[in-house]
Parts: structure tokens; C-alpha cells; sequence
């Protein structure tokens, strides 16, 4: 069985490619502690300057795996590789690309608020259907995304479930360019060799200034995840998990 998460280094940027296709890359705990893994160790490495999250042209990532999230609503808490996940979305010192092929759903929405530079093909879609489970954003997007689009957009997407296409997501200012399926990882290959090649220092600092929220977007999951917990026991989120079950039946 191919791994679910594979990493690479080119020069220097580090490739984080979900690679679960049969699944449309829905993460799992392995994965997002393989994901983190890959993360925290491109913090401590001077020979990696950007990093790239990559799913493939067809899709990015269906958001959290719908078996694993289940589970974790019976047990009434987030898991905690899922945190860490987060936490290192929040915490990361790299410049983070992210080339989104076709599906983004739900965290593979809302992992793209913490990227630097986005390219999306030209069949993307990102949707996040959060309350349709009766449940709400998460990875801080509910301080990101009207930081980045602004409350109207934010509110649609976030809270109404509607759907964005690339050019749509590009107009809300959460993806850079929007290119052909075929080229996506290859722009975002691009976009990361060019950051990469500028000075190291220069641009950590540059982001730092222009990220200056960070300990609030800190405090934003917190909050997040504690309302999470709440709303995954409640009576709403119980019906909502029961109808959407006898669905998949």
C-alpha cells in the first residue's frame, strides 16, 4: 500500500503531497501527523526556504475522513494529531504554497487560509459544509477568511456551505493565479522556487510583519476547537450525523 502522505525535497522545497486518490485524499490521523512531521522538520532546516502542499490535478483534498470524524464525535473531541495539524498551520515559519487540483473540502479549505501564495486549476472547487453536520469552521478560518474576503463572502461559504469556483476563490482573495489542471503543481513549483531564491532573512521577516495576527489566529483555534467539542456532542449535531448516515446507506 502506497503511503497516504509522501515528501520530497526539491532544492530547496519541500513537496507534502496527500496521495490517498481512492479516498480523494480525505485526511486521517497518520495523515496529519505525517503532514505535521513533514512541517515541523522544514522549520528546523536552513536547506528548505518554501513548502508545498500538493493532492493532485483531479483533487486536493476532501477535507477530514468521514469514518475517523465519526468516531470522533462519538468520543466528543477532536484527536489530538488533528490539533497539532492546527497548531502547526498557525505556527509555521516557512512559506507554504499550496497547488489545489479539483475538490477542496471542508479543512482542505481552510488549510489554504494559512498559505502564502495559492494556485488553483481551472476545474477547482472549494467548498465548506460545516453546519450542513451542524457543526462550525475550524483551523481559524473563522477569523481568516473575513480578514481575507471580508464577513459577506465569508458568510456564504463558511456558514451557508456555498461553493466557490477557482476563478470565484481567486475574485475573494485566497487564490493567487488559476492555471490548467495539467500545470498546477508545476505553477506552484514555480511560485515556491521564486520565493525560495529570495534572501531567506528578508522574506521571514516580510511575512512575520504581514502575519502579524498569529497569536491571535493561536487563540482563534483554541476557541475553535473547545466550540467543536461542544457542538460534536450536541442534539443538533447528533440528527445531523444520523440523517446524513441513513443517506449513505
Amino acid at each position: 500500500m502506497a503511503d497516504p502522505v509522501l515528501v520530497s525535497d526539491d532544492g530547496a522545497v519541500r513537496v507534502i503531497r496527500f496521495n490517498r486518490p481512492e479516498k480523494k485524499n480525505a485526511l486521517t490521523q497518520p495523515m496529519y501527523a505525517a503532514i505535521t512531521r513533514a512541517l515541523r522538520e522544514a522549520q528546523t532546516s536552513d536547506a528548505i526556504r518554501c513548502v508545498v502542499l500538493t493532492g493532485g490535478q483531479n483533487v486536493f483534498s476532501a477535507g477530514a475522513d468521514i469514518g475517523e470524524f465519526l468516531e470522533s464525535a462519538e468520543s466528543g473531541g477532536l484527536r489530538e494529531h488533528t490539533t497539532d495539524f492546527l497548531k502547526i498551520l498557525a505556527h509555521n515559519q516557512k512559506p507554504l504554497v499550496a497547488a489545489v487540483g479539483g475538490l477542496a473540502v471542508g479543512i482542505g479549505v481552510t488549510m489554504l487560509f494559512h498559505c502564502d501564495y495559492v494556485v488553483a486549476a481551472s476545474n477547482a472547487t472549494f467548498t465548506t459544509p460545516f453546519l450542513k453536520l451542524a457543526l462550525i469552521p475550524e483551523a481559524g478560518s473563522s477569523l481568516l477568511a473575513p480578514m481575507r474576503m471580508g464577513y459577506a463572502r465569508a458568510f456564504s461559504m463558511l456558514v451557508m456551505g456555498r461553493p466557490l469556483s477557482a476563478e470565484q476563490a481567486k475574485e475573494a482573495g485566497f487564490v493567487n493565479e488559476v492555471v490548467d489542471a495539467a500545470e498546477v503543481e508545476a505553477a506552484a513549483l514555480k511560485a515556491a522556487k521564486e520565493i525560495a531564491a529570495l534572501p531567506a532573512g528578508a522574506v521571514a521577516v516580510s511575512r512575520r510583519l504581514m502575519r502579524g495576527h498569529a497569536e491571535a489566529v493561536d487563540r482563534q483555534i483554541d476557541a475553535e476547537v473547545a466550540e467543536f467539542k461542544d457542538r460534536l456532542t450536541s442534539d443538533e449535531a447528533r440528527s445531523a450525523f444520523t440523517a446524513f448516515l441513513s443517506r449513505r446507506k
